[in-house]
């Protein structure tokens, strides 16, 4: 009886074993299949192939779900009423049968958005409001804002936040306070992107050559910077002058008692009152004060200066500067804060100290090309009181250029800005006519004043 038991479960064994060789070699020849269709953007051909095997073999490999969205997204484009939206669903289903059989490669903030993001461009077939869009935008935000870094999609959650403000469906105070979370979030992408960027920018003062990888991140590190640098703009744009000193004063003025004593919420008022240039009211005065008393921090150093520089002390006003600086520890942000302090000095005529701020933030965060172009603005302001005699003031127009030039190429960003600096100083310059007549070819000149540096004439 033994024997005979024991013959039939090594049966039933081989015979399970057999089924699941074939079953998954089976799977191997289709995806092979769909996958060379797939390469060859033949998606209506694969489609077949493709769903015998996620049915048959969902956990196989991962290349089911990183095809299937080309196949679907294939569909999606291709379809329209029912059948659009059936693909459209099934999408959003595929998606989650990733994150249930290959996990550890679906971060749950990243694919939620997605999902979120593919309901919003197909909101009119799916039926769906602004309201229950938003909510599905902000499920994800919040259940992994690590992973939660597109930038399409985290202006689109936003831009649902202000349309549901404007609708009298959010209060000021939601309104605000996403701003500041989607911007704040933004900031920490462009850091991080940043930092990759800056270690390759690194690599140029040694004169070595990047390999075909790092030219590749490069890129890539490029195209992020410059598509969150344009969300970055489109994010203020949507917020218009919803968040002006009328709306703002009131509300951090109501809201003060309850949160004088919560850190964050100072921090973020004062510094949307420093942004709006609503400082001279006293709430600014009372809101940095019981920020920089709470925590001490670079953030509330900075506001003091602000507020000495209000009062007419510059020197005061730098000590604090200075202080903010030394409290930073992060390069990034503090590069952030040397810009700002840069261009508060820029903005006040005081352009040796703001120079010298933006130099700092050079050093700190060399990716960014925007402290390039206020150093060749402030050039070019002083052209006509830092040069001898006509000429001279003119060439300083050239160091204007060149300055403009580096931040072209330092920064994805300022290419097209810097570009048009670049042509608009050259043609402020002396021209070759002019050059030749002087005599001065590739002569070196001083320009003196706060400048204090040289300029060659081109050689002509």
């Amino acid at each position: 009886m033994k024997k005979q038991i024991t013959l039939l479960l090594t049966i039933l064994f081989f015979g399970l074993n057999f089924g699941f060789a074939q079953q998954n070699e089976e799977c191997m020849t289709k995806l092979s299949i769909f996958h060379e269709y797939v390469k060859a953007k033949n998606f209506d051909a694969a489609y077949e192939p493709w769903m015998s095997v996620r049915n048959a073999c969902p956990k196989f490999n991962n290349a089911i779900y990183v095809d299937g969205e080309k196949i679907l997204d294939h569909k999606i484009d291709n379809s329209s009423g029912a059948e659009k939206v059936a693909f459209i669903n099934d999408l959003l289903k595929l998606w989650e049968q990733r994150a249930e059989h290959f996990a550890s490669k679906t971060p749950t903030g990243e694919y939620a958005a997605k999902a979120a993001q593919l309901m919003y461009d197909n909101r009119t077939d799916l039926g769906k409001t602004k309201e229950e869009l938003y909510n599905v935008f902000d499920a994800a935000y919040q259940a992994d804002k690590e992973s939660f870094k597109n930038p399409k999609s985290l202006y689109t959650y936003f831009s649902l936040m202000v349309d549901l403000y404007d609708a009298n469906k959010k209060t000021a105070a939601d309104l605000f306070n996403k701003y500041d979370d989607v911007v704040e979030k933004v900031e920490e992408e462009v850091g991080n992107y940043s930092a990759q960027l800056n270690k390759l920018i690194a690599k140029d003062s040694t004169g070595a050559t990047y390999t075909s990888k790092e030219k590749s991140y490069k890129r890539y590190y490029e195209s992020y910077l410059k598509a969150y640098d344009q969300v970055s703009g489109s994010i203020d744009s949507k917020l218009g002058d919803r968040a002006n000193c009328d709306n703002l004063i009131p509300l951090y003025e109501k809201d003060f008692e309850a949160n004088k004593g919560n850190a964050l919420w100072l921090q973020r008022a004062a510094g949307k009152m420093s942004e709006k240039d609503c400082t001279d009211d006293p709430l600014f005065f009372k809101l940095v004060n019981a920020y920089h008393e709470l925590s001490p921090s670079a953030n509330s150093a900075y506001y003091l200066g602000i507020l000495k520089d209000k009062d007419g002390d510059a020197n005061g006003a730098i000590a604090f500067y200075k202080q903010a600086i030394d409290l930073e520890t992060d390069d990034f942000k503090k590069a952030k804060l040397n810009k700002r302090i840069g261009l508060k000095l820029k903005g006040k005529g005081r352009y040796g100290q703001a120079r010298s701020f933006f130099r700092q933030a050079l050093k700190l965060n060399p990716s960014d090309g925007s402290p390039y172009l206020s150093i060749a603005a402030m050039y070019a302001a002083s052209a006509n009181s830092c040069g001898e005699n006509p000429f001279d003031k003119r060439a300083v127009y050239w160091l204007a250029a060149n300055e403009a030039q580096r931040a072209a190429n330092v920064d994805p960003t300022m290419k097209s800005r810097a570009a048009q600096s670049v042509a608009n100083y050259k043609a402020k310059a002396p021209s070759k006519s002019e050059i030749f007549s002087s005599g001065r070819s590739g002569e070196t000149i001083k320009i003196g004043c706060w400048i204090g540096s040289s300029v060659t004439v081109p050689k002509i």
